[in-house]
């Protein structure tokens, strides 16, 4: 049985069934981090690890924690809890999934920890995806620190690729349950009404660039799966309206083709346990009006909140074709002139 005292003191109570076990007493001061962030809301992160140790009583002051049970449970509550620490230093926060997946084999903490040359994942040519400039790393490392992360750039530098590599990543790695692809349904110079086929036939070939990303990363025959039972999910961004998004991983790409209404709509789908990422190039806007384009808007309201990261990519940070760069610095000439 758990409960929980007054005066910020969390008990967890549980009945020592064997007497004969040796018992042993042990206080751990967490420093250097606020207890809130490893208790979680109302206690459920601590909550969540007493339910893995019936014998173990765990009172939670402030900022030192009691422990008193077998010399067998303190250790390796101990143990698990400093795991949890350890992920929070790569997360934004910790949730009482964490918990979980601290006793399910995969609680290496060094899953979480990207540095900048360490591969994202590997495709399924077996060759490792990595961050392939500075641009990416920091791309990269701020995915870890924040909830929030715009990547905003030309076109070619992967701020797309390694968002999805990302997602992949964190699915893989079952931070979350489940990855969302969203565009907004803005054409260059088309209109979805006079393509042939039903909603599905014409939208696949505007979303096709993210198909190609996953396919890089995931069989076939396993992504399909994926998108059949809602794992992977790709959809316009008028269908993200009225939804909440938990435990997802979730990337707005071309958000230059939003308007402010739509950002805000998209960013408040962001439920618990959420990541997302916002992916843009303010130089391509399709939007009637070009002023229309929420996506630098959004930026400068959000860039003092804690939690969100804006990455601006540049003309060198380019990976596909060396002429890419030099046709979009043409091309940016000409359009100042």
């Amino acid at each position: 049985m758990c409960d929980f005292a007054f005066f910020g003191e969390y008990i967890c109570k549980r009945k020592n069934r064997n007497k004969r076990l040796i018992m042993s007493k042990k206080t751990i001061v967490l420093e250097s981090i606020d207890p809130i962030e490893i208790y979680g809301a109302a206690n459920k992160n601590l909550e969540a690890l007493c339910t893995y140790f019936p014998n173990l009583k765990v009172v939670a002051r402030g900022n030192e924690i009691i422990l008193e049970g077998t010399e067998e449970d303190t250790l390796s509550f101990e143990k698990k809890l400093h795991m949890l620490i350890e992920r929070r230093q790569h997360k934004m926060n910790v949730t009482p999934y964490d918990v979980e997946d601290l006793f399910d084999g995969e609680s290496s903490p060094d899953r979480f920890k990207l540095t900048g040359e360490s591969t994202i994942v590997y495709g399924n040519d077996g060759k490792p995806i990595k961050a392939r400039n500075r641009t990416q790393q920091e791309m990269v490392k701020s995915y870890f620190e924040n909830d929030l992360l715009f990547a905003v750039g030309p076109a070619g530098t992967g701020k797309t690729y390694i968002a999805i590599a990302l997602a992949v990543r964190a699915l893989k790695n079952r931070e979350i349950k489940r990855i969302i692809l969203t565009r907004p349904a803005v054409e260059a110079g088309e209109r979805l009404g006079f393509l042939p086929g039903d909603l599905k036939d014409k939208l696949d070939p505007y979303l096709q660039p993210l198909y190609d990303a996953l396919g890089d990363m995931i069989p076939g025959k396993r992504l399909q799966e994926f998108m059949a039972e809602g794992t992977i999910q790709i959809a316009p961004l008028a269908y993200m309206r009225g939804r909440t998004l938990d435990r997802a991983c979730v990337i707005l790409d071309e958000a230059q083709n939003t308007n402010l209404g739509q950002l805000k709509m998209f960013l408040t789908r962001m439920g618990c346990d959420a990541k997302f990422i916002v992916t843009g190039d303010a130089s391509q806007i399709d939007l009637p009006n070009k002023r229309d384009s929420g996506l630098l808007k959004g930026i400068e309201l959000t860039k003092n909140i804690k939690g969100v990261k804006t990455i601006f990519f540049k003309n060198e940070d380019i990976v596909r074709h060396p002429l890419v760069a030099k046709i979009v610095k043409a091309f940016e000439k000409e359009e100042q002139a």
